[in-house]
């Protein structure tokens, strides 16, 4: 892998994991693409890591604040949010344990990436379609328990982790903002989780100079990436998104079918 292909990977993770356009169907197209040998989980878990930095960054006051009230004030409706956002972590948890595997193989099968951004997409547009008389903003356990239920279905790309938790979250009444928000928020423990479990398996070896380059690439775009869309969402739709994900879905099948 050269420099230029690790700086590329990581800018994809940083639009993929928060735009809700599925970040992992992208790092596995591209390679494919292009016609080239995929560049390993490990890496892909090694540019997650650089999008969970940037994401805790960013919303450090709010992580401040949550983990404060949490602990200070657990009964509080603010004190008991961390602790159902924790609880909204297990279902992708869980998927990641019992599916791991599929995920490294049936999952990457590139018409079923494009099948699912393409149903996905849809599902997004009908629940974008409600958001701009939705108003809310408060967390309750069911509402983060299925949210975190939906997230456990981006274990196959294509689905985008962002995409399904933004798409639940509007479904179940939030805003636009608080949906990008709740789904920010619940991609850190199942990020630093699968980084975990994936760690034991890297070794010093693979840290190399693209193995670097694309890792600040990747957190330096996911700070400009949140930042953007959140200034976004304020007055736009996610239509762009969804056209965006059905135009490619096309593309991919078309790909496939024409190679």
């Amino acid at each position: 892998m050269t420099i230029f292909d690790a700086v590329l990977l990581g800018l994809l993770q940083a639009l993929g994991e928060f735009l809700p356009i599925s970040s992992s169907a992208h790092l596995v197209l591209l390679p494919y693409l292009r016609g080239q040998q995929y560049q390993g989980l490990a890496f892909d878990v090694m540019l997650h890591v650089a999008t969970l930095l940037a994401v805790l960054l960013y919303f450090w006051k709010d992580w401040y604040q949550l983990i404060k009230d949490g602990l200070t004030r657990p009964l509080s409706d603010e004190g008991r949010t961390i602790w159902y956002l924790a609880l909204g972590t297990v279902p992708a948890g869980l998927a990641g344990v019992l599916l791991g595997s599929w995920a490294e193989t049936t999952f990457r099968n590139p018409l079923m990436i494009a099948v699912c951004l393409m149903v996905f997409a849809v599902i997004l547009w009908a629940a974008d379609r409600k958001a701009s008389s939705q108003t809310g903003t408060l967390l309750s356990l069911k509402t983060v328990l299925l949210i975190g239920c939906a997230q456990a279905l981006a274990i196959m790309p294509g689905v985008s982790r962002s995409g399904v938790t933004i798409t639940a979250a509007l479904l179940l009444g939030l805003s636009r903002a608080s949906s990008a928000r709740v789904s920010f928020l619940l991609s850190a423990p199942v990020i630093g989780g699968a980084a975990v479990l994936e760690l034991k398996n890297l070794s010093w070896a693979e840290i190399n100079a693209p193995f670097i380059w694309g890792f600040v690439s990747a957190f330096l775009g996911a700070l400009l990436v949140i930042g953007w869309l959140m200034k976004y969402i304020k007055t736009h739709s996610f239509n762009v998104f969804v056209v965006y994900r059905l135009l490619l879905g096309l593309f991919i099948i078309g790909f496939y079918f024409w190679k």
